[in-house]
Protein backbone atom coordinates (compact mmCIF):
# COMPACT_ATOMS: atom_id res chain seq x y z
CA UNK A 1 0.00 0.00 0.00
CA UNK A 2 1.28 3.45 -0.96
CA UNK A 3 1.76 6.01 1.55
CA UNK A 4 0.71 9.97 1.45
CA UNK A 5 1.88 12.84 3.17
CA UNK A 6 -0.71 15.49 2.73
CA UNK A 7 1.67 17.95 4.01
CA UNK A 8 4.02 17.64 0.51
CA UNK A 9 0.85 17.23 -1.73
CA UNK A 10 -0.63 20.56 -3.98
CA UNK A 11 -4.28 20.14 -3.82
CA UNK A 12 -6.24 20.39 -7.29
CA UNK A 13 -7.47 23.68 -7.29
CA UNK A 14 -10.97 25.41 -8.94
CA UNK A 15 -8.85 25.84 -12.39
CA UNK A 16 -8.74 21.95 -12.51
CA UNK A 17 -12.62 21.50 -12.68
CA UNK A 18 -13.50 24.33 -14.45
CA UNK A 19 -13.35 22.46 -17.83
CA UNK A 20 -14.48 19.73 -19.72
CA UNK A 21 -16.32 16.80 -18.08
CA UNK A 22 -14.97 13.94 -20.03
CA UNK A 23 -11.90 15.25 -19.43
CA UNK A 24 -11.60 16.11 -15.62
CA UNK A 25 -12.86 12.40 -15.56
CA UNK A 26 -9.98 10.81 -17.52
CA UNK A 27 -7.44 13.17 -15.63
CA UNK A 28 -8.80 12.48 -12.10
CA UNK A 29 -7.31 9.01 -12.09
CA UNK A 30 -4.48 8.86 -9.88
CA UNK A 31 -5.27 11.79 -7.81
CA UNK A 32 -5.86 11.64 -4.49
CA UNK A 33 -9.03 11.92 -2.63
CA UNK A 34 -9.07 13.14 1.22
CA UNK A 35 -11.37 13.33 3.97
CA UNK A 36 -11.64 14.84 7.04
CA UNK A 37 -15.05 13.53 8.47
CA UNK A 38 -15.01 12.93 12.01
CA UNK A 39 -11.66 13.89 12.58
CA UNK A 40 -9.66 11.17 11.01
CA UNK A 41 -7.62 11.46 8.22
CA UNK A 42 -8.30 8.89 4.96
CA UNK A 43 -7.18 8.91 1.73
CA UNK A 44 -7.19 7.36 -1.50
CA UNK A 45 -6.51 6.93 -5.38
CA UNK A 46 -8.85 7.80 -7.67
CA UNK A 47 -9.14 4.57 -9.86
CA UNK A 48 -12.59 4.71 -11.37
CA UNK A 49 -14.71 7.82 -12.54
CA UNK A 50 -17.85 8.46 -13.98
CA UNK A 51 -18.74 11.73 -16.32
CA UNK A 52 -22.00 13.53 -16.25
CA UNK A 53 -23.06 15.69 -18.75
CA UNK A 54 -25.80 18.93 -19.23
CA UNK A 55 -29.55 18.30 -20.23
CA UNK A 56 -29.04 16.18 -23.13
CA UNK A 57 -27.91 13.52 -20.95
CA UNK A 58 -30.46 11.35 -19.49
CA UNK A 59 -28.31 9.47 -17.07
CA UNK A 60 -28.20 12.83 -15.49
CA UNK A 61 -29.68 14.63 -12.93
CA UNK A 62 -29.29 17.39 -15.38
CA UNK A 63 -31.74 15.85 -17.74
CA UNK A 64 -34.77 17.99 -15.81
CA UNK A 65 -33.83 20.22 -18.70
CA UNK A 66 -33.45 23.21 -15.45
CA UNK A 67 -32.30 23.86 -12.20
CA UNK A 68 -33.95 22.06 -9.17
CA UNK A 69 -33.18 21.64 -5.28
CA UNK A 70 -31.48 18.77 -5.82
CA UNK A 71 -29.30 19.23 -9.17
CA UNK A 72 -28.17 22.83 -8.37
CA UNK A 73 -25.08 22.20 -7.25
CA UNK A 74 -23.95 20.59 -10.89
CA UNK A 75 -24.61 23.79 -12.20
CA UNK A 76 -21.07 25.32 -10.60
CA UNK A 77 -18.89 27.30 -9.62
CA UNK A 78 -16.64 24.48 -10.01
CA UNK A 79 -14.53 22.50 -7.63
CA UNK A 80 -17.33 21.93 -5.69
CA UNK A 81 -18.74 18.53 -3.91
CA UNK A 82 -22.20 17.06 -5.10
CA UNK A 83 -23.46 14.70 -2.82
CA UNK A 84 -26.52 13.46 -3.28
CA UNK A 85 -28.42 9.94 -1.14
CA UNK A 86 -29.70 7.16 -3.36
CA UNK A 87 -32.48 4.39 -2.42
CA UNK A 88 -32.05 5.26 0.88
CA UNK A 89 -28.90 3.46 0.87
CA UNK A 90 -25.65 5.10 -0.35
CA UNK A 91 -24.13 8.47 -0.64
CA UNK A 92 -22.53 9.27 -3.67
CA UNK A 93 -19.87 11.80 -4.18
CA UNK A 94 -18.95 13.59 -6.93
CA UNK A 95 -16.88 17.24 -7.95
CA UNK A 96 -18.63 19.53 -9.92
CA UNK A 97 -17.02 20.88 -13.33
CA UNK A 98 -17.16 23.11 -16.16
CA UNK A 99 -18.04 26.96 -15.80
CA UNK A 100 -20.49 28.26 -13.64
CA UNK A 101 -23.81 28.07 -15.08
CA UNK A 102 -23.05 25.10 -16.92
CA UNK A 103 -24.29 21.14 -15.86
CA UNK A 104 -21.32 18.59 -15.19
CA UNK A 105 -19.88 17.24 -12.46
CA UNK A 106 -17.57 13.42 -12.25
CA UNK A 107 -18.89 10.60 -9.88
CA UNK A 108 -16.17 8.98 -8.11
CA UNK A 109 -16.84 5.77 -8.32
CA UNK A 110 -14.13 3.65 -6.64
CA UNK A 111 -10.60 4.29 -5.25
CA UNK A 112 -7.72 2.60 -3.92
CA UNK A 113 -7.03 2.68 0.22
CA UNK A 114 -3.85 4.33 1.21
CA UNK A 115 -4.60 5.97 4.29
CA UNK A 116 -6.29 4.75 7.88
CA UNK A 117 -7.59 1.87 6.09
CA UNK A 118 -8.69 1.05 9.69
CA UNK A 119 -10.94 3.65 10.32
CA UNK A 120 -12.54 2.85 6.93
CA UNK A 121 -13.30 -1.07 7.65
CA UNK A 122 -14.88 0.27 11.08
CA UNK A 123 -16.93 2.58 9.17
CA UNK A 124 -17.75 -0.37 6.90
CA UNK A 125 -18.10 -2.74 8.94
CA UNK A 126 -16.16 -4.85 7.08
CA UNK A 127 -12.34 -5.36 6.39
CA UNK A 128 -12.10 -6.02 2.60
CA UNK A 129 -13.77 -4.45 -0.54
CA UNK A 130 -14.21 -1.39 1.29
CA UNK A 131 -13.99 1.57 -1.46
CA UNK A 132 -14.64 -0.17 -4.50
CA UNK A 133 -18.07 1.02 -5.54
CA UNK A 134 -19.28 4.50 -5.00
CA UNK A 135 -21.55 4.06 -2.01
CA UNK A 136 -18.69 2.58 -0.77
CA UNK A 137 -16.45 4.57 -0.34
CA UNK A 138 -18.78 7.21 0.80
CA UNK A 139 -19.48 4.98 4.02
CA UNK A 140 -15.30 4.74 3.64
CA UNK A 141 -14.59 8.02 3.95
CA UNK A 142 -17.57 9.50 5.89
CA UNK A 143 -19.16 11.27 3.23
CA UNK A 144 -22.55 12.99 3.66
CA UNK A 145 -24.75 15.45 2.63
CA UNK A 146 -23.49 18.13 5.15
CA UNK A 147 -20.53 17.53 2.03
CA UNK A 148 -23.02 18.88 -0.51
CA UNK A 149 -21.63 22.11 -2.07
CA UNK A 150 -18.68 22.26 0.13
CA UNK A 151 -15.50 23.72 -1.91
CA UNK A 152 -13.21 21.49 -2.67
CA UNK A 153 -9.83 21.80 -0.42
CA UNK A 154 -12.03 24.32 2.27
CA UNK A 155 -14.28 21.63 4.01
CA UNK A 156 -13.85 18.10 4.77
CA UNK A 157 -13.42 16.73 1.43
CA UNK A 158 -10.08 17.54 -1.03
CA UNK A 159 -8.21 16.21 -3.99
CA UNK A 160 -4.33 16.40 -4.35
CA UNK A 161 -2.30 15.97 -7.07
CA UNK A 162 -0.65 12.40 -6.91
CA UNK A 163 -0.27 10.63 -10.27
CA UNK A 164 3.03 9.04 -8.89
CA UNK A 165 3.12 6.38 -11.66
CA UNK A 166 2.36 5.96 -15.30
CA UNK A 167 -0.62 3.03 -15.66
CA UNK A 168 -3.43 2.42 -18.52
CA UNK A 169 -6.75 3.76 -18.79
CA UNK A 170 -9.69 1.91 -19.82
CA UNK A 171 -13.40 3.37 -21.28
CA UNK A 172 -16.53 1.84 -20.85
CA UNK A 173 -20.46 3.09 -20.72
CA UNK A 174 -21.74 3.89 -17.09
CA UNK A 175 -22.81 1.61 -14.25
CA UNK A 176 -26.39 1.00 -13.03
CA UNK A 177 -28.23 3.52 -15.15
CA UNK A 178 -31.53 3.15 -16.64
CA UNK A 179 -30.67 5.63 -19.62
CA UNK A 180 -27.53 6.60 -20.63
CA UNK A 181 -25.69 3.36 -19.38
CA UNK A 182 -24.34 3.50 -23.02
CA UNK A 183 -22.22 6.48 -23.29
CA UNK A 184 -18.72 5.77 -23.22
CA UNK A 185 -18.19 8.04 -19.82
CA UNK A 186 -16.91 5.63 -17.87
CA UNK A 187 -12.69 5.86 -16.82
CA UNK A 188 -10.90 2.88 -14.65
CA UNK A 189 -7.19 2.29 -14.18
CA UNK A 190 -6.76 -1.05 -16.14
CA UNK A 191 -6.09 -3.92 -13.89
CA UNK A 192 -6.70 -1.93 -10.58
CA UNK A 193 -7.90 -4.52 -8.06
CA UNK A 194 -10.13 -1.60 -6.76
CA UNK A 195 -12.02 -1.14 -9.30
CA UNK A 196 -15.84 -1.79 -9.10
CA UNK A 197 -16.74 -5.13 -10.18
CA UNK A 198 -20.11 -3.91 -11.45
CA UNK A 199 -21.39 -3.85 -14.98
CA UNK A 200 -22.04 -1.90 -17.63
CA UNK A 201 -25.54 -2.14 -19.01
CA UNK A 202 -28.83 -1.00 -17.87
CA UNK A 203 -29.85 -0.98 -14.41
CA UNK A 204 -32.49 -3.37 -13.01
CA UNK A 205 -35.63 -1.56 -12.57
CA UNK A 206 -36.28 -0.21 -8.99
CA UNK A 207 -39.92 1.27 -10.17
CA UNK A 208 -38.35 4.68 -9.27
CA UNK A 209 -37.58 6.09 -12.55
CA UNK A 210 -34.85 6.70 -14.95
CA UNK A 211 -31.47 8.26 -14.92
CA UNK A 212 -28.99 7.90 -12.54
CA UNK A 213 -28.88 5.10 -10.05
CA UNK A 214 -25.63 5.54 -8.16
Amino acid sequence: MESFDIVDAALLEEQFFARDTVTVARELLGHVLVSMAGGMITAGRIVETEAYLGADDLGSHAATKGITKRNRVMYGPPGRAYVYFTYGNHHMLNVVTESEGVAGAVLIRAVEPMVNTAVMAERRGKETSLTDGPGKLAQAFGIDLTDNGTVLGEGRLAIYAGRASDFSIGRSGRIGLSFGHELPLRFYVNGNVHVSKAKTGPALSHGRGKGRTN
